[in-house]
């Protein structure tokens, strides 16, 4: 019987460092062999107790959050998940927190005494991938932003639709791969990253500030142009529709699928469908099988698929599944998917003809 994983969770909260373990008790995979009430005795238990994960809150008094997990990357490198405050600062810090090698996080509900077992099976889950993880890859953890970026340029209809599934180490790998596509890019990216609503539009902002290409939350109507990534919201879904005046994202409300909402089968399936042969699909790191089954069903459409490497994945589950039930048309490192997405996609549009660049102006707007 394999042994339960080791636990230690620092929290300022007398009532997170009461709940939190009391919800992993649930999980007999799971031991809190500890809790701390700041960073200082969080670092200090670390070295008496050692664990195998660790629980963070970033907002604490004294050694607050952010120079913990610093110090954690320095001596141990240790998974880190990150328990954020589900707001627009808290989404900030969190997103700094994932840029200094923190695995993840889960959002604290607003009522944390009445709703954090709400968020039990996906803390649980997480620890659990955190264990098993082969830890943070330091050549793609985020970079300093770039000064000033060349101008946008005008909406240009797409040669290739790359729709890309990503969980767990999604926000960092994003950004990696973002940063190094030209702001030219011939072809029209869709993300599904899983991650709670109220983070998805920073996030996209944040990509977009340090990014060539131009990155914003999708919202409904938003024209598949070249050279731009569009992030669905969180707790929404994501397809496409190809119209008169210019093909568009969709957002819905439907139920959840794979246990997520929004779900990258949903997305895959969509695109799949309306566009065939100019379709690719990307699933990078993440936990579970979201995106294997509509990964399968681009490439029976004519699409080409791609799965991120083993080695290059945080956590090895989204990729993994696909790769097994035989979709993947290329498994790529982190480093070489720019090239990969690139190559698929073709010449930069400004070469593309008139008719095109009319159809993705004329409807204008988003």
């Amino acid at each position: 019987m394999k042994k339960p994983v080791r636990v230690l969770v620092v929290d300022d909260s007398a009532l997170m460092r009461k709940l939190i373990p009391k919800i992993l008790e649930a999980d007999d995979g799971i031991e809190v062999v500890g809790t701390a009430m700041d960073g200082y005795f969080g670092l200090k238990k670390i070295a008496e107790l050692a664990p195998q994960v660790v629980t963070l809150d970033l907002e604490m008094p004294g050694m607050n959050g952010i120079d913990t997990l610093k110090e954690i990357m320095r001596r141990w490198r240790l998974p880190v998940i990150v328990v954020s405050s589900h707001s627009t600062a808290g989404a900030s810090i969190t997103f700094k927190a994932l840029g200094l090698g923190a695995f993840d996080f889960v959002a604290k509900p607003q009522d944390v005494s009445a709703r954090m077992p709400e968020i039990a099976a996906e803390l649980i889950k997480k620890i659990h991938a955190a264990a098993q993880s082969a830890g943070v890859h330091a050549q793609f953890l985020p970079r300093e932003a770039p000064g000033a970026k060349a101008p946008k340029l005008r909406p240009v209809a797409p040669t290739h639709i790359v729709a890309i599934g990503v969980s767990t180490g999604g926000p960092n790998a994003l950004q990696y791969l973002f940063s190094h596509l030209p702001a030219d890019f011939s072809g029209s990216i869709l993300v599904v990253q899983h991650m709670p609503d109220g983070f998805t539009g920073l996030f996209a902002k944040r990509l977009d500030e340090c990014c060539p290409i131009r990155v914003k939350e999708a919202q409904s109507g938003d024209l598949l142009v070249a050279g731009r990534a569009l992030i669905c919201p969180g707790n929404r879904h994501m397809k496409v529709k190809k119209l008169p005046l210019g093909n568009v994202a969709v957002l819905g409300d439907e139920g959840l699928v794979n246990g997520h909402r929004p779900s990258v089968d949903v997305l895959f399936h969509s695109v799949a469908e309306e566009f065939g042969a100019q379709a690719m699909a990307v699933l990078m790191t993440g936990m579970g099988e979201d995106g294997a089954a509509g990964l399968g069903e681009i490439r029976a459409a004519g699409g080409f698929t791609v799965a991120q490497s083993q080695e290059t994945c945080v956590v090895f589950g989204m990729p993994k599944a696909a790769i097994e039930r035989g979709y993947v048309m290329r498994v790529a490192d982190l480093q070489d998917l720019p090239k990969v997405l690139q190559a698929q996609c073709g010449p930069d549009p400004g070469r593309r003809d008139a008719a095109d660049i009319k159809q993705a102006t004329s409807a204008g707007g988003n």
